[in-house]
């Protein structure tokens, strides 16, 4: 993974690809790299295929630049996403993430299977309302953007749309508060309009088709041109000499342009009367067309400012010049890099779980590889010896003693076989490989210790995130993000004939009316196979907005980097999927061991009778009930709003040196 203090933010522009390099340094923040991509015409050009056009810009940026090494977070556009915005009723905090669910299916004009959405609230300390923004896109439009990227190599972290990153760049370069002056941001792209409204800790969004290419559609209507040379004639306005007729041609879509911000505005006021907006501040290339800054003045009645440099940011050198007039075009992709960064105050999402967790493990195989290889040159380091010895050892003149001892032992061995004393039966050493377990009582101490410090590990990581995410800090409402509510454990002497059909352990408490139930995880880990080992399966209930994002961003990397490993008296091994969400759980009462309710108890007596006639999974210690060795406290009360997930892994039980105790 990308080093979480350096980040590119990158917007997939109509006009050009804008991309910039940010470092986080303390409280600072450092211009690293940046580029402005032109495309050689842009994808409002009619009859131009937009997909190539966009490839051939991204090829030449990853050509021209460094990416690796860094976070990326990319922009979309604000006209292919929805914003949608609503109040929600007085509420207890912790259930607004299922109100926001319900708004999310009204507010959304899709199935919300076809769609990759996150939400935001907004809370203002004089108001007692909560809002929310909702944001999405469909699955179509962003795999499509993906897929782009992954034609030069890259897969990015963050994923958010134009007017919130474009709002997070204002925010924080301009340092919003609750009691900045009421500010609409106007982003005027190539065919599509972003305004955000910021006041009063609030913020929203509305997008208007009525971009730079309304523009240029203008010219090409007053001028007779075609749409290249429209294109051309409008970026070079300020310096021809026809700049006034320029202007008349482009006058009723200045007309219209301040029509949609009024509309836009007084909507505003009808939903917030007592907003009181001060100030427009304009973003984007089509903002230095001459004359809009004071049309948009005298129409609107407010102060009106373009961006000419960021506050915050700068960069010496050279290029110093160039980054400053690249400054109106690169808001976008500030804002992207600063929620890499975890430094905007909207943290809007909308990368689909499964690309972030193959990206993770693709991150990940450097690193295996690298072992593997450390492994490998270990091992060969053990061979060499033993083949130089080998080779002397051949070398040398054997005694006649030796010869004489071979042909005797020939010979006896031999007259064994005659007499038919060298067969017999196999040993069959499970059994006492279970009587064995009870001098290992112990081990149930550690196993509960890992869970222990599944919970602890995860809540601090959690309290960690909340700083930054509002909505995990609301979800957890002041108390933890994970609970467990019980811990079950079955252990599998190793059978190197049943593993090597790669399958899941069979389920110990599983009903025999309704099958094996499923608890979370994949198929047996390939290091658990064929070895002796516990299997441990916890549940447990989580308060996060975003379940499956929490444990694959929270709790994934506490129990495969921090819990997995050699432990005191075994190895803990977890499968590459290790949780599983709403299954297994609730009617267990609770506490570790023992049958589920309502079912027989499991017989573990005859350790060779099971299921199909296969061995069946034997329970640890006596009876199975950790309680005994170990009580657990009763479950925690449920929370509204808390979810309940599963998550197995495995103690194998390594060979023990001589004397070693379990």
């Amino acid at each position: 993974m990308g080093s979480s203090d350096v980040c590119w933010g990158i917007e997939m522009g109509f006009g050009a690809i804008k991309a910039l390099k940010l470092e986080q340094d303390g409280d600072d923040l450092k211009v690293l790299d940046f580029a402005v991509i032109n495309h050689a015409k842009v994808l409002s050009t009619p009859d131009l295929d937009q997909d190539d056009a966009m490839r051939v810009a991204l090829g030449t940026l990853a050509s021209q630049k460094d990416l690796s090494g860094a976070r990326i977070s990319i922009s979309l556009p604000g006209h292919q996403s929805f914003a949608r915005f609503a109040k929600l009723p007085p509420v207890d905090p912790k259930k607004v993430a299922d109100i926001v669910k319900f708004e999310a299916v009204q507010q959304i004009p899709f199935p919300l299977d076809e769609v990759e959405w996150d939400y935001q609230t907004f809370v203002s300390p004089d108001s007692p309302d909560i809002e929310v923004g909702i944001f999405a896109v469909t699955r179509e439009r962003i795999n499509n953007r993906l897929s782009m990227l992954a034609d030069v190599g890259l897969t990015p972290d963050w994923a958010t749309i134009s007017p919130v990153a474009a709002y997070n760049a204002m925010a924080v370069d301009l340092g919003f508060t609750e009691d900045s002056p009421g500010t609409i941001i106007l982003d005027i792209g190539t065919v599509a309009t972003d305004l955000i409204i910021a006041e009063a800790g609030r913020v929203w969004v509305r997008t208007f088709p009525i971009g730079g290419h309304q523009f240029t559609e203008a010219l090409v209507s007053a001028f007779k041109l075609s749409y290249t040379k429209a294109e051309k004639l409008k970026r070079e306005a300020e310096q021809t000499k026809h700049a006034r007729h320029v202007f008349q041609a482009m006058r009723p879509i200045f007309g219209d342009l301040a029509q949609e911000i009024q509309r836009s505005i007084g909507f505003y006021q009808s939903v917030h009367p007592d907003a009181d907006l001060k100030r427009l501040i304009g973003l984007g290339s089509t903002f230095k067309l001459p004359g809009l800054r004071k049309y948009l003045k005298q129409q609107l009645q407010l102060d009106v400012y373009r961006i000419e440099q960021f506050k915050k940011l700068s960069l010496d050198g050279p290029q110093a010049g160039e980054f400053q007039a690249a400054s109106l075009n690169l808001t976008t992709a500030y804002g992207c890099a600063l929620q890499a960064l975890g430094l905007s105050p909207m943290r809007a999402n909308l990368m689909p779980v499964t690309v972030l967790r193959d990206a993770m493990w693709k991150r990940k195989v450097p690193y295996f590889a690298a072992a593997a290889g450390l492994a490998a040159a270990t091992a060969g380091a053990m061979f060499v010896r033993p083949l130089i010895d080998s080779a002397a050892f051949q070398g040398a003149e054997r005694p006649t003693i030796l010869q004489t001892v071979v042909r005797e032992a020939t010979s006896l061995s031999a007259e064994a076989r005659q007499a038919g004393v060298t067969s017999g039966a196999e040993s069959d050493l499970r059994a006492a490989r279970i009587v064995s377990l009870l001098d290992g009582r112990g081990l149930y101490g550690y196993v509960l210790n890992d869970a222990a410090r599944l919970v602890s590990l995860t809540n601090e990581s959690a309290e960690r995130a909340a700083r930054t995410d509002q909505r995990l800090a609301d979800a957890m409402a002041g108390g933890p993000a994970i609970e467990l509510v019980n811990l079950r454990t079955a252990f599998r002497a190793g059978d190197a004939g049943a593993d090597a059909m790669g399958g899941m352990d069979p389920d110990p408490f599983a009903d025999p009316r309704t099958g094996p139930r499923q608890t979370g995880g994949d198929a047996t880990p390939a290091e658990a196979r064929g070895k002796d080992r516990v299997r441990v399966t916890g549940t447990f209930r989580v308060a996060a907005p975003n379940i499956e994002r929490f444990m694959l961003e929270v709790l994934e990397p506490v129990i495969k980097e921090q819990l997995a490993g050699q432990g005191e008296a075994y190895r803990v091994v977890v499968g590459q999927v290790p949780w599983a969400i709403g299954q297994a759980g609730d009617d267990f009462g609770g506490r570790g061991g023992g049958a589920r309710p309502g079912t027989a108890a499991p017989d573990w007596r005859d350790p060779d009778r099971g299921a199909g006639g296969r061995t069946a999974p034997r329970d640890f210690g006596q009876g199975g009930d950790p309680n005994q060795l170990a009580p657990l406290p009763p479950p925690p009360a449920e929370r509204p709003g808390m979810q309940t997930v599963t998550v197995t892994w495995y103690a194998v039980l390594e060979p023990r040196a001589e004397g070693g105790d379990l």
